[in-house]
């Protein structure tokens, strides 16, 4: 099962609405579905809540260290109460998938990602699990850091936070550690198709009114 919850981002108000923190976003919705607190913990550098599902211990983090040295924060509470990495499940903004959709996988590379990055060295391996919150690339490889650090646009943002909330659907699995049923949900929970538009030359269908 999943022990500890964690999401990235960078602490301060000038962040707070930027992609970068689409990681903050998540483990704020799970917070409000666990309905636990998150508070200021220095001994592990972040925004802390404990909580207790099924007789089980459960924890959300949201490193403060600021993205580049996410893994000091949870490298720290991690160790101290033995928490496996393959217990751990970090929520990050994702570049490689639109906004609107969001995958799960264990370990691979950070690919590129400085929060990844640093849990990496701090926990000495890649073998935790990654939920990966789309926010789209901007097309150009040297747009990429201002692209993170800006706001979504209003349709961005509505889609990345309907995602969220169709996640969720899978944490009663991830708590229990069926991983398998968790990704199923996660991966084939899709937006809701628009019906498609009727040209507005048309008359109306029998019994539709006009």
């Amino acid at each position: 099962m999943i022990k500890l919850f964690v999401g990235l981002g960078n602490p301060g108000p000038e962040y707070e609405a930027t992609r970068h923190n689409a990681g903050f976003w998540w483990i704020d919705a799970v917070a409000r579905e666990l309905k636990a607190n998150l508070s200021m913990d220095k001994g592990y550098h972040g925004l802390v809540a404990r909580t207790t599902v099924k007789g089980q211990t459960v924890w959300l983090l949201e490193p403060q260290t600021f993205m580049n040295a996410s893994g000091k924060s949870v490298a720290a509470l991690a160790r101290f109460f033995k928490i496996r990495p393959e217990e751990i499940l970090v929520a990050h903004d994702e570049l490689d998938i639109v906004p609107g959709q969001v995958k799960l996988k264990l370990g691979g590379s950070h690919a590129g990602h400085n929060g990844l990055r640093d849990i990496h060295a701090q926990l000495g391996t890649d073998d935790y699990w990654r939920l990966r919150i789309g926010v789209g690339h901007p097309g150009v490889k040297s747009e990429v850091v201002n692209w993170v650090l800006k706001k979504p646009s209003p349709e961005h943002r509505t889609a990345i936070e309907e995602c969220i909330t169709r996640s969720l659907k899978a944490l009663p699995d991830l708590l229990a550690g069926d991983m398998a049923k968790a990704t199923m949900l996660i991966h084939t929970s899709k937006p809701p198709r628009p019906k498609p538009a009727r040209p507005a030359d048309l008359p109306p269908k029998e019994g539709e009114p006009a």
